[in-house]
């Protein structure tokens, strides 16, 4: 890479987040690292990081960071990756309207406006790259999984959106669509399920107990499962090529779920999704 360029990472506290921050600084990038809670912004600026607070969930957070980074780089920013995002469990007619809209507020509104606040800087560029970091269930549905899969599908609309009208401006938008990977993303999940979701008097009880097990265990939650490098290369790709992809298929899960969508009749899939659900439940 021949000229150093600038990038603005969300959700850099651990997982794909952080991974990503690491391995572009290590390639000549200068990354800013952003974290919703202070401790993790300390523990990102120990790495040697330039690391800001950032959260999605706050307007007032999201403005702030963005003034920090131009700021500091004198009013450019070359790239922006948005990975910042958590899945809430739960099945759909136990979702609260404020559960979902809790969902929605981190991975969709927060990261729709912050986007938008650097777009303007890319079109006074001419350039720039914006890479999303969606998910295989931004495609394929799984049960117990309706407010990510509704958060990850509107992701992917909205980018396809995007890229239309950012047709001719220099700027290239990406989504990158993981399937499993080793980060904290099932303990974040427990976490928020505890918070939002009450077993005790819903008719998928048995089934959270089962989804409480899997969150819970030790090791991989699914087969195929990648480290987190797998995403840090589909997002160096995203970001060095002349011709960067639309969408950057990771794990072969990924890969498996949009053959099987493209060939299979909506029943059939349907039946497909669930023996998947079915095998992490035992």
């Amino acid at each position: 890479m021949s000229v150093i360029r600038s990038i603005l990472i969300t959700g850099c506290s651990s997982g794909i987040g952080l991974c990503a921050a690491e391995g572009l600084a290590a390639r000549g990038y200068r990354v800013f690292a952003t974290a919703r809670q202070s401790q993790d912004v300390a523990m990102l600026q120990t790495k040697g990081l330039e690391a800001l607070q950032l959260d999605l969930d706050d307007s007032a957070s999201i403005h702030a960071a963005v003034d920090a980074v131009l700021t500091r780089t004198g009013g450019r920013l070359d790239a922006l990756f948005n990975n910042a995002g958590y899945g809430q469990p739960g099945a759909v007619e136990d979702l609260s309207r404020d559960t979902l809209r809790a969902q929605f507020e981190t991975n969709l509104f927060g990261m729709v406006e912050l986007t938008n606040l650097i777009l303007p800087v890319m079109r006074a560029q001419g350039a720039g790259r914006i890479i999303q970091n969606s998910s295989l269930l931004g495609y394929v549905a799984l049960a117990y999984r309706g407010a990510y899969n509704a958060s990850k599908y509107a992701i992917e609309g909205l980018t396809d959106t995007l890229r239309l009208e950012l047709a001719g401006s220099g700027i290239q938008v990406s989504l990158i669509e993981p399937g499993p990977i080793a980060s904290r993303f099932r303990a974040n999940a427990f976490e928020r399920y505890q918070r939002h979701i009450d077993k005790t008097t819903s008719v998928h009880r048995a089934k959270y107990e089962a989804m409480e097990r899997r969150l819970t265990k030790a090791g991989p939650a699914a087969p195929f499962t990648l480290p987190p490098e797998a995403v840090l290369k589909a997002l160096i790709h995203a970001l060095e090529s002349k011709q960067p992809r639309i969408r950057y298929r990771v794990t072969v899960p990924a890969t498996l779920f949009i053959w099987c969508k493209r060939l299979l009749s909506d029943a059939m899939l349907d039946r497909v999704m669930s023996q998947v659900g079915k095998g992490e439940t035992k």
